[in-house]
This record gives structure tokens, sequence and C-alpha cells, in this order.
């Protein structure tokens, strides 16, 4: 009876050192998926294309939209109230007539409207933040009489 509890002090020693032995190796094959999605992503960019297929088109946003236009656009947008920047970026891509269904070109646009729209806070106070909701900011035109969205108060209009 002496021995019993020795041999399961053993067994249980030797289960916890293959259940660190498993672990490194299911690290190390997760690492290993990912240099393999690295490589075969490289040979794609090497690989001339084949008939009928192109190459992944990677598009420069700076020539998709005019100067201050995101932030004007933005500023219809938060006529009608508080939006937070998702729904920003959503109401951009229907104002230009893009894909709505383009994962990556809404999270592009949405990084490009929280810049205008922070340095339209930081020089008019055209717009500003209300609040941060999880990783998504909210938005709204601030109450102010007599500062028109999205350009300068002249004398006239004051």
């Amino acid at each position: 009876m002496s021995d019993t509890p020795q041999v399961i002090n053993t067994l249980r020693t030797k289960a916890d050192r293959l259940n660190g032995i498993i672990g490194k190796l299911e690290a190390d094959l997760a690492q290993a998926r990912a240099d393999l999605s690295h490589v075969n992503a490289t040979i794609r960019l090497f690989e001339a294309p084949e008939s009928g297929e192109g190459f992944p088109t990677h598009m420069n946003l700076d020539r998709l939209f005019k100067r201050r236009e995101i932030a004007q656009l933005c500023a219809e947008a938060l006529q009608t109230g508080p939006m937070n920047t998702r729904e920003l970026a959503l109401h951009v891509i229907r104002a230009k007539g893009f894909d709505e269904g383009d994962r990556h070109l809404r999270t592009a646009i949405a990084y490009r409207i929280v810049q205008a729209l922070r340095q339209q806070e930081k020089r008019r106070g055209a717009i500003q933040r209300v609040e941060k909701v999880g990783n998504v900011v909210v938005w709204s035109l601030p109450i102010a009489v007599g500062v028109p969205i999205g350009g300068h108060v002249t004398s006239d209009e004051v």
C-alpha cells in the first residue's frame, strides 16, 4: 500500500512533463503554420499570375477622396445625431458608392475618419468626440451658434 502513492506521484510527474512538452509542440506548430503562411504569401508575390488571375488589389485611399471630403461627409452624417466611427465609415462608403462588404476598406476608411475628425476637433472644433465605447469613438457636432460645419467663422457670420 505504501507503493501506490509513489507510483501515483511518479505518473503525475510524468503526465505534467508530457503536458508541458505537448504545449510547447503546439506552440511550435502554430508558429510553423504562421511561417508557412508568410512563405506562401511571398511565393504568390514573386510568381507570375496565372491566366485570368490577377494580383491582389491594394489601393491608396489618398486618391479616393478630395481634400477634406471625409470630414465633410462625416459632418453631413452627424447632422442627424451622434454616430460612432463604424457607422460613419459605412456612411462614407455608401456616399462614395464603394463595396459595403469589403471589411478591409471599411477598416481603412474608419482609420482615415478618426484621423480627419481628430484634426477637425483640434483645429476648429467643428466635430467633437462624445465618448469612447470599447474601441469605437462616438462623434457629434458641437452645439454652438454661428459656427459653420467644417469651416471657419468669418466676420459676417458672427
